[in-house]
C-alpha cells in the first residue's frame, strides 16, 4: 500500500472526539478508520438499492418443525 504525507485543516477538537469515539490513539488511524467506514458505508448502499423489498410470510411453527396446536 502506497502512502502519502498530507496537510488537513480540521475543526477543533473534531479528531480528537473522533478517535475517542472510535477507541483510537492515533489522528492517522483516525482519518484511516473513518475514510474507510465512509467507503464501506457507500458500498452497504450500493448493495441495499440491488435488492428489492422483501414479503416475507413465514409460519414460525411450521419452520421449528412443530405443527399448529389447536385446542389450546
Amino acid at each position: 500500500m502506497v502512502s502519502m504525507r498530507t496537510t488537513l485543516i480540521l475543526p477543533d477538537g473534531l479528531i480528537d472526539d473522533a478517535c475517542e469515539a472510535a477507541g483510537l490513539k492515533s489522528k492517522t488511524e483516525t482519518v484511516v478508520y473513518a475514510l474507510r467506514e465512509v467507503i464501506r458505508r457507500k458500498r452497504i448502499g450500493e448493495l441495499k438499492a440491488m435488492f428489492g423489498t422483501v414479503d416475507v410470510r413465514l409460519d414460525l411453527d411450521k419452520a421449528r418443525g412443530r405443527g399448529r396446536l389447536t385446542g389450546r
